[in-house]
């Protein structure tokens, strides 16, 4: 089998992974809860559904393929930039039925061109790039539909084995040492534009937490008098937690002498060594400021899960630059909750750092901007609209992620005041001169 052989292959093979999955939310709930609007954050389900035909359409279909439009009178009904979320259910979308038929036949004439496609001839398809930006757009709805569900009400319609236990005793701080790493990169073919270039960045020493914060630390904070206390949350910080009357977690109650929150439709008490999640950026601000620590800054986690001291190189991985497998990490909706800690120690990085990719997404301290020479590609919508101080950068993925979707240098961003989606966090300091 020759190189492209295989490439194609493997394109055709995520190509219809991930629209197992995005079958599997879609056909999950009946089309009453398809067309409905779960929350004003989010889209119905109906619209991710047709829009990830849509943007395979305008990609591939149209751009690589050079085909006839399918559908291109529903262009502006799928503009994520010309269509507010709030706004989208008042639109006239195709209805389940035909938005199905629809990202059927976009699919039909993608497998139909993509034997004829040389990955040589512009950068847009060279390696593939075209095909892997698609099937981590269609991933990273997923993960957006996953969220959606995660809010809907009514009874449950996902279902999946608990994580494992934990195989691995966990905790502390992790110390990194000064001096430079390769941060971003250059080589990595399905990378995005803001994960590029690679670039170098040197640091001074610094401790990180061995893992993400646990809800029993999280806890701790809340028992003492974190959410009452404006000198742990910064001005904007304070101001939004008044405003949005925050108390815990979002998904939490009371129960009894502890706490519970829900699941995907089911209620069940909160596990103190499983990370805490769905908690925004004032939040993870706050609880850090308490705890005597700062949230890492993009740069200080990358080079956590990155760097190899044995070599001095930046791996793809925390483990190495093998994909991701069941044993290195929670990862691809497998499980519908982040794992204890400890559950995953073949995916620690070199420095002993775990659970850097999957489960929670992690705040990071820096704002969403591009890496020294960045250049958009091939879109400046993809990323460049979003730089500035507006959205801050989370890492390392989590439950909800797919592979395709994450890797060392892989890039997410929200608002701060976001914590619909699987985010948590770890903290970290300044390495003092005895340590």
């Amino acid at each position: 089998m020759t190189t492209t052989e295989r490439l194609r292959d493997r394109i055709a093979a995520e190509l219809e992974r991930t629209r197992a999955r995005t079958a599997l939310l879609t056909d999950a709930v009946d089309d009453d809860d398809l067309v409905r609007q779960h929350s004003t954050l989010m889209s119905p389900l109906v619209w991710d559904l047709a829009h990830v035909g849509n943007q395979e359409e305008l990609w591939l279909v149209r751009d690589v393929g050079g085909r006839d439009p399918v559908r291109h009178d529903i262009d502006d009904l799928y503009d994520a930039f010309k269509q507010p979320r709030k706004d989208r259910p008042a639109l006239p979308l195709l209805p389940p039925a035909e938005a199905r038929a629809y990202v059927r036949t976009v699919r039909d004439k993608v497998f139909d061109l993509l034997d004829g496609i040389r990955f040589t001839e512009r950068p847009l398809v060279a390696d593939g790039f075209a095909f892997g930006m698609i099937v981590q757009h269609e991933q990273q709805h997923d993960e957006t539909m996953l969220a959606t569900h995660q809010l809907r009400a009514g009874a449950p319609v996902l279902d999946a084995p608990p994580p494992p236990e934990p195989r691995a005793r966990v905790g502390g701080e992790v110390r990194v040492p000064a001096g430079p790493f390769t941060m971003g990169t250059s080589t990595d073919p399905w990378a995005l534009d803001n994960e590029r270039p690679a670039h170098t960045v040197d640091l001074p020493a610094y401790l990180i937490d061995a893992a993400p914060v646990t809800n029993g630390q999280y806890r701790a904070f809340i028992a003492d008098g974190g959410y009452d206390e404006p000198r742990w949350w910064s001005e904007a910080g304070w101001r939004h937690r008044v405003e949005a009357d925050l108390s815990a977690p979002m998904h939490w109650r009371r129960d009894g002498d502890g706490w519970a929150h829900r699941r995907f439709g089911r209620w069940s008490a909160v596990r103190d060594d499983e990370p805490v999640v769905h908690v925004c950026w004032y939040e993870a601000q706050a609880y850090a400021a308490w705890a005597g620590k700062r949230l890492p800054t993009e740069a200080e986690w990358e080079k956590a899960a990155r760097w190899d001291p044995a070599t001095g190189r930046s791996r793809r991985y925390p483990w190495g630059d093998d994909d991701p497998t069941t044993e290195h990490a929670n990862l691809g909706q497998r499980h519908l909750w982040p794992a204890p800690v400890g559950a995953y120690p073949a995916g620690a990085s070199p420095l002993g750092v775990h659970q850097l990719v999957g489960d929670v997404w992690e705040w990071t301290s820096s704002p969403f901007r591009g890496h020294p020479g960045f250049v958009a590609f091939p879109y400046q919508e993809y990323s460049e609209v979003f730089f500035g101080d507006d959205h801050r950068v989370l890492r390392g993925g989590s439950f909800g992620t797919d592979r395709s979707a994450c890797r060392g240098t892989f890039r997410n961003w929200d608002y701060p005041i976001r914590r619909q989606i699987f985010s948590g966090f770890r903290c970290a300091r300044d390495a003092g001169p005895e340590e």
